[in-house]
């Protein structure tokens, strides 16, 4: 079945995934978070991408979650529906994911973009969580995500007060990794994807993987865990060859295996 929802292309090693729903300010609604883990999954599994890019208009990145979807239903309908669950699958893609960020990332908008492994913001982009404008808080990892990136104090404004924050904000306060013109956002983050997707690809995976768990470990078992993926990648063929090109002086020749 074709997506409707969003558009589907590859840029060299780069996968990139743009959301689609410009009538609603790509507004997040069942349909289109299934359409985008879908895409995701599919790039995941492809040997030719080794990285993604995921963004939507210069005007929204996405501008919350579809409350026109979800306004009338039961704490029951929310929990058997359980349609935020879709987006912790962000979270099992074992390949960077950078969010290309423009205009309007608030709501569940902004914690797809904080679930992505690195933000290219440009400088119209505007992050915020304004749940609490309409009765509920983040759902989708919001509270624990913002508080880890930007600190706890500007979480709760953010969060409890609906504070938006500005790109050079975002860049500011560690939530997001540059902020460039409007006209350049997407082609730095397609430039920085194919720079990580020429890389190690199975050292690529280890790195993300234990990154992540960083924030989900206790330290000492997150450097233990860290430990033994480093010792692993020693099995590969592609660390044979990334040393050995180290000591040749040359360029080495990736095989991910």
């Amino acid at each position: 079945m074709p997506n409707e929802m969003i558009l589907t292309e590859t840029r060299g090693r780069v996968g990139l995934i743009t959301l689609n729903r410009p009538q609603a300010l790509n507004a997040l609604n069942n349909q289109l978070a299934r359409e985008l883990m879908d895409a995701l999954e599919a790039f995941d599994k492809d040997d030719h991408i080794g990285a993604m890019v995921l963004t939507g208009s210069e005007k929204a990145f996405a501008a919350g979650a579809d409350i026109k979807e979800m306004a009338n239903k039961s704490v029951q309908q929310m929990m058997d529906g359980d349609s935020i669950a879709v987006f912790s699958r962000i979270l099992t893609i074992r390949k960077p994911v950078i969010a290309a960020v423009s205009g309007y990332a608030l709501g569940g908008g902004c914690e797809v973009a904080m679930s992505c492994d690195m933000i290219i913001a440009s400088e119209s982009a505007r992050f915020g969580q304004p749940e609490i404008t309409i009765g509920v808080i983040p759902g989708a990892g919001g509270t624990q995500r913002l508080t880890r990136a930007v600190g706890k104090a500007l979480a709760m404004e953010m969060i409890l007060n609906n504070r938006t924050l500005s790109a050079q904000e975002a860049l500011q306060f560690g939530l997001v990794n540059r902020v460039v013109p409007i006209e350049r956002f997407l082609d730095e983050a397609l430039n920085l994807a194919e720079e990580i997707a020429s890389r190690a690809p199975l050292a690529i995976r280890a790195a993300k993987k234990m990154i992540n768990q960083a924030y989900e470990r206790m330290l000492t078992d997150a450097i233990h865990a860290e430990r033994q993926e480093f010792y692993n990648l020693f099995s590969t063929e592609d660390q044979k060859e990334g040393m050995q090109a180290f000591i040749e002086k040359r360029k080495p020749e990736w095989k991910g295996k």
